[in-house]
């Protein structure tokens, strides 16, 4: 009986480190790209715009197809479209190693948005099926702690083989490590999936919500050289507020929709999706824009630019298990507060940045960052996660990575957007330069007001246990 138990037991945790496994691909991919946004660009001969598609092109269909990913997993098998989304993402990195366009590259970059969305909400809803609550908590955060690993040594590593190889291999890694979590899915991860409603897939409200976040980026990224009182940005803004309005009267009058808007009504649940909303809409743009400012402003090599974020990462690794464990004992609502107003103290501390800084100018900016987000990424996940049944995990997880997604691709076409109004010369020459140095304190101040809100949003609305709130919830139901 022991004997049994402790097999039990230690399938549980083979069953996170595969998982996490696949997450640190997806993770490591994100931070990789930016260390070598500067090499792409000379390389492929694209403009800063293109290079805000490389990145929010990815994220864009990560986002727009996490909460169907959510869905299929739950409806079809977990560990199934797991593998699957692997598969995908490991292709379609070979592809983007080959790219010999921008506009291919992009292509392929959707592709492998495609695949993530695949993945991602499964990792999560794999842990919520398969840990109980007692220990929920703390498997979300050594989750989040491998995710931060890949954070930590994914700009080192992307760094040492665009100095010594070449940026194509920063996608051409992914292939083996993809090969292998496959493999090792097979045999510790355990099949799982949501029999107890009927099931389908939704098509229209899938159809909106992607067309709603497209046509809001496009509108960011394009806006400034296009023209923001243009009847092409002016009618991209209309047409992405019309979108959002019929995504959500479909999905309210829908009898199977794709999004519950009844976890709407748990409002744990809101407060952490707007966290997670919020956080990225602040900190992806910080990692885009100040991977360029390193290379091209202070001249850094990509090695020393993916070194520079260690000790950001780092903090993460460390205080991430942590945070989700005090999640467990004393809820995530003062967590999440205290962490959302110490990372935009951090971003407060760019305002010091200029054409000459050293590391030691934004190494404390960089260690306030990585001991905020630490303290706001597990326990933000914990709460969300620990709000919905067990049986909508894929759902849940889908909306949660649904809104990181969307505000990390909407935080790098704000603060392009930003940027690009004070950038009017070459970066190369002297005078743009310093534009882009003035744009970045632009952009950067902007982030801070936007983690200061977070804060906010955080202690109003994550008000009591998710657990006292989902039996609320459902005591109201029946």
């Amino acid at each position: 009986m022991r004997a049994r138990i402790f097999a039990e037991e230690n399938k549980k945790w083979w069953t996170l480190a595969a998982v996490a496994f696949g997450l640190f691909m997806i993770m490591l991919d994100n931070t990789v790209v930016n260390v070598a946004l500067p090499s792409i660009g000379r390389d492929l001969k694209i403009s800063i715009s293109e290079l805000e598609w490389v990145v929010t092109g990815y994220a864009l269909v990560f986002a727009a197809l996490l909460i169907t990913g959510g869905k299929l997993a739950d409806m079809f098998g977990r560990r199934k479209f797991f593998v699957i989304g692997l598969t995908i993402f490991s292709l379609s990195s070979l592809a983007c190693g080959l790219a010999p366009s921008a506009g291919f590259l992009i292509g392929a970059r959707g592709v492998q948005g495609i695949g993530a969305a695949l993945m991602s909400p499964a990792t999560l809803s794999i842990i919520t099926a398969t840990f109980p609550p007692r220990q929920r908590g703390q498997a979300i955060g050594i989750w989040a702690g491998v995710s931060a690993v890949a954070l930590a040594i994914g700009p080192l590593i992307g760094g040492l083989i665009v100095d010594n190889i070449g940026w194509n291999w920063i996608f051409f890694v992914n292939v083996p490590v993809g090969a292998l979590g496959i493999v090792v899915s097979q045999f510790v991860i355990e099949e799982s999936r949501d029999t107890s409603h009927e099931q389908s897939i939704d098509l229209p409200g899938l159809l909106t919500s992607g067309l709603a976040l497209f046509s809001l980026s496009y509108a960011l990224i394009e806006g400034n050289r296009r023209g923001w009182v243009s009847a092409e940005i002016l009618g991209l803004f209309a047409a992405a507020a019309v979108l959002l309005g019929a995504f959500v009267l479909l999905e309210s009058r829908r009898r199977l929709p794709m999004l519950d808007l009844s976890l709407f009504r748990i409002g744990s649940f809101v407060g952490a999706n707007v966290v997670a909303l919020l956080v990225s809409l602040g900190m992806f743009g910080v990692f885009f824009f100040v991977s360029i400012y390193v290379q091209n402003i202070l001249g850094y090599s990509p090695t020393k630019a993916g070194a520079m974020f260690l000790p950001m990462t780092g903090l993460i690794i460390v205080i991430a298990p942590i945070a989700g464990r005090l999640s467990d004992r004393i809820g995530g609502r003062w967590l999440m507060g205290g962490g959302m107003t110490t990372l935009g103290i951090s971003l407060l501390l760019y305002q010091r940045v200029g054409l000459h800084s050293t590391f030691w100018t934004l190494l404390p900016a960089m260690i306030l960052g990585g001991i905020g987000m630490a303290m706001t990424m597990s326990p933000m996940t914990s709460v969300a996660m620990g709000s919905v049944p067990v049986d909508k995990a894929g759902v849940g997880s889908g909306v949660l990575n649904s809104f990181r997604q969307v505000g990390g691709a909407l935080g790098i076409a704000l603060m392009g957007a930003i940027l690009a109004l004070y950038l009017h010369a070459p970066v190369r020459s002297a005078l743009g330069r310093q534009q882009y140095v003035d744009g970045l304190h632009a952009a950067l101040l902007v982030s801070a007001c936007i983690a200061f809100a977070a804060a906010i949003v955080a202690v109003v609305l994550v008000r009591v246990s998710p657990s006292v709130e989902k039996a609320h919830i459902e005591a109201m139901a029946t």
